[in-house]
């Protein structure tokens, strides 16, 4: 038999369209599931009536918006001016440490932002280390000066700030890099100054990639639950979770979702777009590397404190200031509990990472395998879960498996005499779908960027052997793909690990996770026990980020 008569023949072809119709089947539920709690937000919220809307109008609605709305405008602002500013200076000059602090710049990106707030909050809060020292040189009283207070709007926006510029210096950076320094020199020699120059020709440049990294931290602003509730700060996330558990208002948490959503999803669409237009260069232009610029004296020494005061408040500091803290605190780490709470963590991680990794190559095999608007749009529905906040999506999820449980339990009962009780809500399963949706998008990016190397011949070439699609893509896609499928396990392991809304709302009875232990003991006031389990979380976070300060070292 020939290789034309195996790669024609009908039980061939019939292998190949079941392969495809699972694959496309498989494709469409994930995307399914990813669109169902942006569903059910919105039917719970249009059920809830105008009475609930009405009141949170009166009441809250109002506050939430504006604290939300000043929040990302102080985050967005001050990565914007930390992320470029640091990435201009490692990238387009050089000067004592510069090589090192091009790779510690990203090390914040381990760091959940509520971690910062419990070790920022026990060094600078009144009965911190900070004050007390002040109290004790000056002989003040507690009333008789000002310090700022940590526990703020401010104090949020700062926590959030030093952990995620890494978004947008990374993004900054690989732009800076790409950059020709032709048009850059010809703006210095028409008269323009360094200053002039960056401002008029680089920074416009760099302005999509730049918008995105900008865009993608104001998501993870608004998503964030554990630094606002810490502090105090009445956003849409805190409000969600205090109308679910603390007014049990299913309607008033629904409709605060659907607000917080539909910001989401507009900067979802801001970010798609200024992805679009993220190449106003073309790249089949010979580029002229620009000669970074050496600095001396007062400018080497102002380059040096600019680059390390983000690393240093950023990563050492916090670091240096959780042991210290842990080293007094009475949680023993090697305890059962302790190990429970590890465990429990591993488990959720391990089990979401692997199921979204799956999900993320039978989505983007799909694109590749059969392009077109099915593909397309469960690609881009797939997407979307990056930009919903994990308190959404909690809700979203519970809400419709609520009310199947409920009823389901209702007609055994009636039926049978049986309870079932609550059999999807409240399951591990519903919580890792809720990971799985979340962190989906993340997957998918790094999933795409490594099948861009497996090129269209390879498929040509396995299909003209007799492959069927399922066996291409585990024959030679996942081969080559490893490395790219490791970043992506690695990636969504480490975001489950330091996710804590969804967490909080949906785990099961007493199972609790080295998030949620740090935010009840920091809750309680208990910051040396939170140190413990957050140093843990920052541990684990450390993993990718290695692989990106790898990646960040090779790109010269």
């Amino acid at each position: 038999m020939t290789t034309q008569d195996i790669n024609t023949s009908p039980a061939a072809v019939k292998r190949s369209r079941d392969g495809v119709r699972l694959l496309a089947g498989v494709a469409v539920a994930i995307a399914a599931t990813c669109a169902l709690p942006m569903v059910a937000v919105l039917l719970a919220a249009l059920v809830g009536g105008t009475e609930t809307v009405r009141h949170l109008i009166d009441t809250v609605l109002l506050g939430y918006a504006g604290t939300t709305v000043l929040l990302v405008a102080m985050v967005a602002t001050g990565t914007f001016a930390l992320g470029v500013g640091t990435a201009w200076l490692v990238t387009m000059t050089r000067f004592p440490g510069a090589r090192m602090l091009e790779i510690a710049l990203v090390l914040p990106l381990a760091f959940p932002a509520y971690v910062l707030a419990y070790a920022y909050t026990h060094i600078l809060d009144h009965p911190g280390i900070v004050q007390t020292v002040l109290r004790d040189v000056t002989g003040w009283g507690p009333r008789d000066y000002w310090f700022p207070e940590i526990r703020s709007l401010g104090g949020a926006a700062l926590m959030l700030v030093l952990v995620l510029y890494p978004y947008v210096y990374l993004l900054a950076r690989a732009a800076f890099l790409q950059q020709s320094a032709t048009t850059f020199l010809a703006a210095r020699a028409l008269g323009s100054s360094a200053w002039a120059a960056f401002f008029k020709v680089s920074l416009p440049l760099a302005r999509p990639a730049i918008a995105a990294g900008v865009l993608l931290t104001v998501m993870e602003t608004i998503a964030d639950f554990g630094t606002v509730a810490y502090f105090s700060v009445q956003t849409f996330a805190t409000g969600i979770y205090t109308s679910w558990f603390s007014l049990f208002d299913r309607a008033g948490a629904a409709q605060l979702a659907l607000c917080l959503l539909s910001f989401a999803l507009l900067l979802a669409m801001l970010e798609r777009i200024q992805r679009g237009k993220a190449q106003y260069h073309d790249p089949a232009r010979r580029a002229v590397a620009m000669p970074p610029a050496q600095l001396k004296g007062w400018q080497a020494a102002a380059a040096m404190l600019a680059c390390g005061i983000p690393v240093i408040f950023g990563a050492i500091l916090p670091v240096i200031v959780l042991i210290w803290m842990g080293i007094g605190s009475e949680q023993d780490l090697l305890s059962p509990r302790y190990l429970g709470f590890i465990r429990n963590s591993a488990t959720l991680a391990g089990v979401a990472a692997v199921l979204t990794v799956a999900a993320a190559v039978c989505v983007g095999f799909f694109q590749r395998l059969r392009p077109g608007k099915l593909s397309f749009g469960a690609g881009y529905i797939a997407r979307l879960g990056y930009a919903v906040p994990g308190g959404v999506i909690a809700v979203g999820l519970m809400v419709p498996f609520a009310t199947f449980d409920n009823q389901l339990d209702a007609w055994m009962r009636s039926t049978f005499d049986i309870s079932t009780g609550l059999l999807v809500t409240g399951s591990i399963w519903l919580l890792v779908a809720a990971y799985m949706v979340r962190f989906l998008a993340a997957a998918l990016g790094a999933y795409e960027g490594g099948q861009a190397m497996v090129h269209a011949n390879m498929d040509s070439a396995a299909r003209s052997l007799g492959e069927t699609p399922v066996g291409t893509l585990r024959r030679v896609h996942l081969p080559i793909l490893s490395p790219s499928l490791l970043t992506a396990l690695l990636i969504v392991f480490v975001d489950v690990m330091k996710e804590l809304p969804a967490t909080l709302i949906m785990r099961p009875f007493n199972y609790d996770t080295l998030a949620v232990q740090a935010y009840r003991l920091a809750s309680d006031e208990r910051l040396d026990g939170a140190a413990v389990p957050s140093l843990v979380i920052v541990a684990m976070g450390l993993l990718p980020v290695i692989l990106i300060c790898r990646q960040v070292g090779r790109q010269k």
